[in-house]
């Protein structure tokens, strides 16, 4: 069977995942494409695909095929894939039931989907155990940022709480809070080993940068040199930057 109509029940509830409120009430987003419900595949994330009629579909996971005029619907890009996942989130709620965790990375007020996306990419590359979104962060399950992880989101725990509470816990359990700021900060590259082992790294808004109210929790702050020029980096950029440093 095909599904043909806009005014089907079911392709109207998947349409619902396009919003944020319906994607937090129901636990489950949308995801598109091949590559990225592989990955979402091998986390036992996948709860049903729709197909577009035609396409070929390997995986044992239940799947529904549908005319282009409704994945066109679906889709929420330019040119719609051949196949869109629904998906259930994964349960990041208490940091107490994770195992040691060494490197954190706490990301506050971040807005850009392609920041977040590009930032979750280089914490799966440089080896961070945990990233942690602050209150009025870009949803993680923002379309936009869901693709620019290309699938690496479902490769770490990703947890969203407030940020004065987490760094609280993580100076409890003896973490260094590095803040981002080049007043007062030293350049990351001379941080020695044992200032690499167990840290919580905090990156700001793009525009704002880290609260105030944040960066007085801060024990020390990096700053990555480069030329009088450059006034800044974009905050991808930078955390990219900051992170290998700190992983080597």
């Amino acid at each position: 069977m095909v599904i043909k109509s806009l005014e089907n029940e079911r392709i109207k509830n998947v349409l619902k995942l396009q919003k944020k409120k319906y994607r937090d009430l129901s636990k489950t987003y949308l995801i598109e494409g091949e590559h990225l419900i592989e990955e979402a595949y091998k986390i036992s994330a996948v709860l049903e695909v729709y197909l577009l009629e035609d396409t070929p579909f390997s995986f044992d996971i239940p799947h529904t095929y549908v005319s282009y005029e409704v994945m066109k619907k679906l889709s929420m890009m330019d040119t719609p894939s051949t196949m869109i996942a629904v998906c259930c989130k994964k349960d990041f709620s208490d940091l107490k039931n994770e195992k040691a965790l060494n490197k954190v990375l706490l990301l506050d007020e971040i807005q850009d989907p392609g920041n977040l996306g590009t930032i979750i990419r280089s914490s799966v590359a440089f080896g961070v155990d945990m990233v942690i979104l602050s209150e009025n962060t870009v949803d993680l399950y923002n379309p936009k940022v869901l693709r620019a992880t290309q699938g690496m989101y479902c490769h770490i725990p990703i947890f969203s709480l407030n940020a004065k509470e987490a760094i609280d816990y993580f100076k409890k359990n003896q973490y260094i809070i590095y803040g981002t700021n080049v007043n007062n900060g030293v350049d990351v590259r001379e941080l020695t080993s044992s200032q690499k082992e167990k840290f919580c790294l905090i990156m700001g808004n793009e525009g704002n940068g880290i609260r105030p109210e944040i960066q007085e929790l801060c024990d020390q702050n990096l700053y990555i040199p480069m030329k009088e020029e450059v006034e800044s980096l974009n905050v991808g950029i930078a955390c990219s930057i900051l992170l290998y440093e700190l992983g080597r």
